[in-house]
């Protein structure tokens, strides 16, 4: 079982990926803004996190780059969810310091996929 932090302000994608990742025998951190994230990340040190890139007190772009100046963070595993999805997006969550991509809305055999590849789990959904 990994530990995995979702940073994420909407209710019902919170829901979806909290849902997957208890089906998938994950333990699910929750924060709802950016600066609620990084200290929950500092405090916590999970084995990944899902960083959605619109929220509020601090976005998910200046979250990434907070986290990724922590030592014991650095490389943790960090998947921007986002409904950000026009050209460039991809490329600056990636510059920030996020490890991989995911759009909203969240395509749930395809986000498992990405969970798999960065958290090594060999658990389907079911």
């Amino acid at each position: 079982m990994k530990t995995v932090l979702i940073i994420e302000d909407n209710e019902n994608n919170l829901y979806m990926m909290r849902f997957i990742l208890e089906k998938l025998g994950h333990s699910v951190l929750e924060a709802r803004d950016g600066a609620a994230g990084v200290e929950l990340a500092e405090s916590r040190r999970p084995d990944l996190i899902l960083m959605d890139i619109q929220l509020p007190i601090m976005d998910g772009y200046a979250a990434t780059r907070r986290i990724r100046q922590s030592e014991t963070l650095k490389n943790v595993p960090i998947i921007a969810v986002t409904s950000y999805a026009m050209a460039g997006d991809k490329e600056k969550a990636l510059a920030a310091g996020c490890t991989a991509y995911v759009e909203k809305p969240i395509d749930p055999p395809a986000f498992v996929k990405v969970l798999e590849r960065h958290l090594g789990d060999e658990g389907k959904l079911s």
